[in-house]
Parts: structure tokens; C-alpha cells; sequence
């Protein structure tokens, strides 16, 4: 396993939007060491004999409910029920802005 250098955590950092003190990229430097070892540790595992997954769901069939239409909550009931309402509407916080 190669060492990570402080010019590629730097670099990475910049590239994920991370700013850290020095003491920080210190732990950040130990934290991804220890990760980078544990995948070095993964590679040893013998997988000759497991077949290749393509999906994580791939013994399962469609397990969805039936659709069935059941009882309407009311609009005032639903209102009711929201932060906030404005004019029979749901407020909600705006977005975009201009």
C-alpha cells in the first residue's frame, strides 16, 4: 500500500471541498490510512468460487404491494396535517433564488 503524501491529501481535499487545519489533515491523513489498509486487507479474501453479483437484488422477484385505492383524507384533514398552509395550499420554503 502507498502512503498518502501531504501534496494527494491536499490536492483530494481541495477536490472534495474540505478545509482543514493541520492538526485536522493530521487525523484526516490517519483515518484514510487505516481505510486504504482495511481495502489492502480485502484483496487477500479468495473469491475464485463466488460468482460475480450484477445486482444486489437479483434473486428477488417484484415485491411490490398490490395498488389498491383505499379511504381519501379530506383537503382539511391534509392541511391539517402540513407545517403550513396558504390559501388550501401547502407552504413550503422557496428553493431557487433569483
Amino acid at each position: 500500500m502507498s502512503e498518502m503524501g501531504r501534496e494527494l491529501l491536499h490536492n483530494c481535499a481541495a477536490l472534495c471541498k474540505i478545509d482543514c487545519s493541520e492538526e485536522e489533515f493530521g487525523t484526516l491523513r490517519e483515518d484514510l490510512h487505516s481505510i486504504l489498509h482495511y481495502f489492502d486487507r480485502l484483496k487477500e479474501v479468495d473469491t475464485t468460487h463466488v460468482r460475480a453479483c450484477t445486482h444486489v437484488n437479483e434473486p428477488l422477484s417484484n415485491v411490490v404491494r398490490k395498488d389498491e385505492a383505499s379511504e381519501r383524507l379530506s383537503r382539511e384533514t391534509f392541511l391539517e396535517n402540513s407545517p403550513s398552509s396558504v390559501g388550501g395550499m401547502i407552504s413550503v420554503p422557496p428553493v431557487i433564488d433569483n
